[in-house]
């Protein structure tokens, strides 16, 4: 599937999918309006085992008829833990492995990328599925990867203009969740966290405030991704840490017709 270069041809959208071992995500913007007009979560678990993640995808492809017609452009957002944020003056394209050995196991077959964040002097080491993005060449020809959290980072950091409090998000997923503290467009820390329970996550946001010199009873900490207030997440956070709330995500509803639980459970597709 070749993109349009021909005006005449063009579509005018644009898919972003954003994958991972277990599913993935997929969003279809209008490109005149960059309003998302469809969106689905597909959770491998619903089909039969299969011990290839190649045939999964192909089986959900096959189910969701979006997924093969023709866009103007394709967008990847790889999502795992496997990668680190590297500022620009200790960046050398000839040694990415090196930036990725502390945090997690590297081996010498791995491919390695890295995307740039033009405005913050810093780039974004990561792993891709390599084996997910053969299978979606076959089926797209040619696209755009990057990485997931360098959305949401570069995102967090543009919220973050002119504000010089040291704010503290935290990013939820199935097993997974990421804290990004920043101040004024600067990262002062990222780190992702496996977590079986709210236990696991409170003690992680607790040392890594006592790391920080953040006082639970003075930072603010906004939470995003899968979340909500009735969540046992929101609530311990709630028990432990002064002001804490959900995300504001209003904004981004000027740009879409979907719930607030919605845009801050997909913040990163809807923002890709």
């Amino acid at each position: 599937m070749s993109f349009n270069t021909n005006i005449t041809e063009k579509k005018y959208k644009r898919l972003a999918i954003q994958v991972h071992l277990n599913g993935f995500s997929y969003a279809v913007f209008d490109t005149l309006s960059n309003q998302i007009k469809a969106f689905e979560t597909i959770d491998f678990s619903a089909y039969s085992k299969s011990n290839k993640v190649e045939e999964l995808y192909c089986k959900a492809f096959l189910d969701h008829r979006e997924l093969t017609k023709s866009y103007d452009e394709v967008v990847v957002l790889h999502d795992n833990n496997l990668n680190s944020f590297v500022p620009k003056a200790l960046f050398d394209d000839a040694f990415l492995g090196s930036y990725l050995q502390y945090n997690t196991k590297v081996f010498e077959t791995d491919f390695f990328a890295f995307d740039v964040l033009e405005n913050y002097e810093m780039n974004n080491v990561y792993i891709p599925y390599a084996n997910i993005n053969n299978y979606l060449i076959d089926q797209f020809g040619t696209f755009e990867y990057r990485h997931a959290h360098s959305i949401l980072v570069t995102k967090l950091l543009d919220l973050s203009k002119n504000i010089d409090d040291k704010q503290v998000f935290v990013h939820f997923s199935n097993d997974n969740f990421e804290i990004v503290v920043v101040q004024n467009q600067r990262l002062l820390l990222f780190n992702s966290f496996e977590y079986k329970n709210s236990a696991d996550f409170i003690y992680y946001l607790l040392f890594t405030a006592e790391q920080l010199q953040l006082n639970p009873e003075h930072f603010r900490l906004q939470l995003l991704g899968q979340i909500d207030e009735n969540s046992d997440l929101f609530k311990v956070a709630f028990r432990y840490v002064r002001h804490v709330s959900l995300m504001d995500v209003s904004r981004l509803q000027d740009y879409n017709d979907f719930s607030k639980a919605e845009n801050l459970r997909h913040f990163i597709l809807f923002q890709s």
